[in-house]
């Protein structure tokens, strides 16, 4: 039986929240289709800062988008090879693991030599919540290495590492032996991981995601899905408050 977490809404709203809310997509994402003339309200182009009134009729490239009170969030344990993309056309995404019937968004991707867990929701307003680049919320990682793991290897990734002449956030490392480690990420700039340890001159031949925030692989085995529990979503929203 499909868990069900309703929230609220108060229109009028901002375009932006109203098609988050919806499950198209983020709030940064619509800026961008805004911005773009691929949104109308009543027919008419929609601008950033226009509201959303009951009765609107709201479409994105000219599809009708209509506002999801059924909020899903589901699990999914990636397998590696498997593509994070909502392309249809291309082949081994992760969407050809999922219940077609969805509309859902990818909170955070992995890329396609990484497995693990990934996040997925009709919610856009969690997902900004979750992805937006100053949350702070932890991820967590199991990090494979060709190199011996020394002690100067994790100092300097836990202190932080110079990436496109930005330094990256201090993270946590534990040893597990002398080429494995775990990872605890606030910050998610793309294939981050693989960066540092190539900035440190050590290759990563695995990388698997077993958290993000509360939310743990568990018993899930590569390829499969769950959704939530009731008390999960309630601890994951409230974690984002």
């Amino acid at each position: 039986m499909r868990t069900v977490y309703s929230m609220s809404q108060t229109p009028p709203q901002r375009i932006n929240k109203y098609l988050a809310q919806s499950g198209v997509c983020s709030r940064r994402k619509a800026d961008d289709l805004i911005a773009q003339d691929q949104v109308t309200i009543n027919g008419e182009r929609a601008l950033l800062g226009d509201l959303v009134k009951p009765g609107d009729l709201v479409k994105v490239a000219g599809q009708p988008v209509f506002e999801e009170t059924e909020k899903i969030f589901l699990l999914f344990h990636k397998p590696f090879g498997v593509i994070c993309t909502a392309d249809p056309k291309a082949n081994n995404n992760i969407f050809e693991y999922l219940p077609n019937d969805l509309r859902l968004i990818q909170v955070g991707r992995l890329d396609v030599e990484s497995s693990g867990l990934m996040l997925l929701t009709n919610d856009g307003e969690a997902a900004n919540k979750i992805m937006h680049p100053s949350s702070n919320h932890e991820k967590e990682y199991l990090v494979e290495v060709t190199a011996t793991i020394t002690s100067d290897f994790i100092r300097k990734m836990e202190d932080g590492v110079i990436l496109d002449g930005s330094k990256t956030k201090p993270c946590k490392l534990g040893k597990i032996n002398d080429h494995t480690f775990s990872m605890v990420l606030t910050e998610g700039r793309n294939r981050q991981i693989r960066h540092m340890c190539e900035a440190l001159g050590y290759e990563v031949s695995k990388l698997k995601r077993e958290r993000i925030l509360n939310l743990t692989l568990g018993k899930l085995k590569p390829g499969e899905y769950r959704e939530l529990k009731k008390t999960e979503i309630y601890l994951l929203l409230k974690g984002l408050e």
